[in-house]
């Protein structure tokens, strides 16, 4: 009965899985990159035993990267210099203005009630000990647009000169309405430290094509009505390999898919596997799957994200009892640490199951301090990932999932007036009705 175990911990599949994704030119949603992506997640699917693989396809809004600067106002200088000193973060509109610069520090809420009318402006990547929520990028960049800011720079908290990506917009607007860059710390430093107060022009060229993402799906275990959905998402932001984020992930599940092929004797549900297109851009292959899905046929989502790079597996469970004790047994029958969360985490591929009340992990790897670390830069590269890890994460998942496909496994669901009002209690309802998230 342990023989997958020993299999598991020796396998390539997940790891050379890995591989082929990291070597892909780009993953953007929409674009050839991901499509590949998509079709070699599909055959590894195939290869190790899933059945029913294929893409799923939907339409997104395209965005290609082209050139972006700050620049001084009065010369036309560039003051954002050197190496990736500046790029433009996704769904930026092509745009240019001109205006005050004005740091922000890091862009807590009351931050934006000074006269920002016509104004660029800079805030940091990070959230302060003293703020009880994370603010997330996009929040940001909205109380910048409605503060009447003309531009929005958002620099990065960690070291490295690695401006961060990460796309603006709403669903039902994906362009954002103000030119957006990302810059460095240290190029974020330097532009608080000699410009503040000096006109400042931020320019963004990029192109908005209509363009077509998909879901990699493929099927494990009997051919039931109610399911379980183990997810990823393979698509990338275009500046780096997005190793850890998310071909981790995806690498992961399909470490697991391979393990349980081996093992679907033991399962008393069926298990769909959905590697998810366009998550970068506002979930929106997980929303697709979403939507269409039978709520009630859902037993619970076991959702991939930013793993690996972490060697204990971080499970946020959105306060679903059931979850929680389920991967505590996981915890205890291994003798291996998993750190666990309760909050409602409102971002990746769970987040469109969980607000209908559908029970969900966002499954990652515990890392210290706030925010991705590499993760949406230039550094998000293959050699920050070790194979053990992978290999480690894959066992525990892989009887997790066993776990919550027994026939005895009851995961009640919750109510969508129970979801919003834990949003409400946890102080995340705020940004996501300010950023178009709020559903309910």
């Amino acid at each position: 009965m342990t023989d997958w175990i020993g299999e598991t911990f020796t396998s390539d599949a997940g790891w050379n899985h890995l591989l082929d994704l990291v070597d892909l030119d780009e993953r953007m949603a929409g674009s050839a990159g991901e499509r590949e992506a998509l079709e070699l997640t599909r055959d590894a699917f195939a290869d190790v035993g899933a059945r029913n693989a294929e893409i799923e396809e939907f339409e997104v809004q395209g965005w290609e990267r082209g050139d972006s600067a700050v620049r001084d106002a009065a010369t036309g200088d560039p003051v954002a210099v050197g190496p990736n000193a500046c790029i433009a973060l996704p769904r930026s509109p092509s745009a240019e203005a001109t205006g005050e610069f004005v740091d922000l520090a890091h862009g807590v809420p009351e931050d934006f009630e000074a006269d920002l009318t016509g104004k660029v402006v800079m805030v940091s990547s990070d959230t302060p000990d003293s703020v009880d929520r994370f603010i997330h990028r996009r929040e940001k960049y909205y109380r910048a647009v409605d503060a009447g800011a003309a531009a929005f720079v958002f620099a990065n908290h960690v070291e490295g000169t690695l401006p961060p990506t990460g796309s603006v917009g709403t669903a039902d607007a994906p362009v954002g309405e103000i030119p957006a860059v990302g810059v460095s710390k240290e190029t974020g430093a330097r532009l608080a430290r000699r410009n503040g107060g000096d006109e400042l022009t931020v320019a963004v060229d990029c192109e908005t094509p209509a363009a077509t993402s998909g879901n990699a799906v493929a099927e494990l275990g009997p051919d039931t009505d109610e399911h379980l959905v183990v997810s990823s998402h393979v698509d990338a932001h275009d500046l780096a390999e997005g190793a850890m984020d998310n071909g981790a992930g995806t690498a992961t599940i399909l470490e697991v898919a391979r393990a349980l092929a081996a093992r679907e004797d033991e399962l008393d549900v069926r298990v769909r596997f959905a590697a998810f297109g366009a998550e970068e851009v506002g979930l929106v292959g997980s929303s697709v799957a979403a939507e269409a899905a039978d709520r009630e046929a859902v037993r619970a989502v076991v959702n991939v994200d930013s793993n690996v790079f972490g060697r204990t597996l971080r499970v946020d469970h959105h306060d679903f009892d059931a979850l929680a004790d389920a991967a505590k047994r996981v915890s205890d029958r291994f003798d291996h640490p998993i750190s666990t969360g309760g909050e409602l985490v409102p971002h990746s591929d769970h987040w469109p199951f969980v607000k209908r009340g559908i029970p969900g992990y966002m499954i990652s790897g515990e890392t210290e301090g706030r925010g991705r670390g590499w993760g949406h830069t230039h550094a998000d590269t293959l050699d920050k990932l070790e194979s053990r890890n992978l290999r480690e994460q894959a066992i525990l998942l892989t009887e997790l999932v066993v776990d919550l496909a027994d026939a005895d496994a009851s995961i009640p669901r919750r109510d969508t007036d129970e979801v919003a009002a834990a949003l409400e209690d946890e102080g995340k309802a705020t940004g996501m009705k300010l950023t178009g998230d709020w559903t309910f």
